[in-house]
């Protein structure tokens, strides 16, 4: 069995990574989203190991300590970190997985698997942004103002990554990504094993 496809989706807050991350996975069944740790406070809706593993500062700590994350980071005040165990049962099973991670988790994880197909999400401009951060009506006004000072940094670092999706236009975003998957997939690399069966029933 080949191994699964490791994806990245990376962007500032507020640009439209997990939708464009859930659109993906609802188009392609063999998609799994990696569920990360975090110590940030679930929000309405949340559900403990679809969105995150919610654990206290304890807990993450311990984890720290035993090497267990792939990656971790601190963003906007708490943690977040993705179990390599996890990754590695994952992708020997033959699913294809898809991080939604900020950029340093995305950095971590091409680090450690070459073969990533990492995507940075960036948006149409600043003031679609703030808009969008402040129709989701899920931070406070300060929370917002700081999300979008450190949207400058977090959008410096779109160049490591291979390809770039302005998320302008949702449906239009949708299908660049899902073009995006479908071409690794059917890469020569990943299709050679299918193909030789086929021919060598000709043989």
């Amino acid at each position: 069995m080949e191994n699964g496809l490791l994806m990245v989706i990376s962007a500032p807050s507020g640009a439209g990574k997990t939708t464009l991350a859930q659109s993906l996975v609802h188009a392609h069944t063999q998609i799994k989203i990696s569920v990360s740790h975090t110590t940030r406070p679930p929000r309405p809706g949340d559900e403990h190991g679809k969105d995150y593993y919610f654990v206290d500062n304890e807990t993450f700590d311990t984890m720290v300590e035993e090497g267990a994350f792939l990656e971790w980071a601190h963003v906007h005040d708490h943690r977040y970190g993705t179990s390599k165990a996890e990754v590695d049962r994952l992708l020997a099973s033959g699913a294809h997985l898809l991080f939604d991670v900020d950029y340093q988790g995305g950095i971590s994880i091409m680090e450690s698997y070459e073969d990533a197909i990492s995507v940075f999400i960036l948006p149409p401009s600043q003031e679609i942004l703030s808009n969008r951060l402040r129709r989701r009506a899920t931070d406070t006004s300060e929370v917002i103002e700081r999300r979008l000072k450190n949207a400058l940094n977090e959008m410096k670092h779109f160049d490591r990554y291979r390809y770039v999706i302005i998320n302008d236009n949702l449906s239009e975003a949708v299908t660049i990504l899902n073009g995006i998957y479908t071409t690794q997939v059917h890469k020569l690399n990943r299709m050679r094993t299918a193909a030789e069966s086929i021919i060598g029933e000709f043989e």
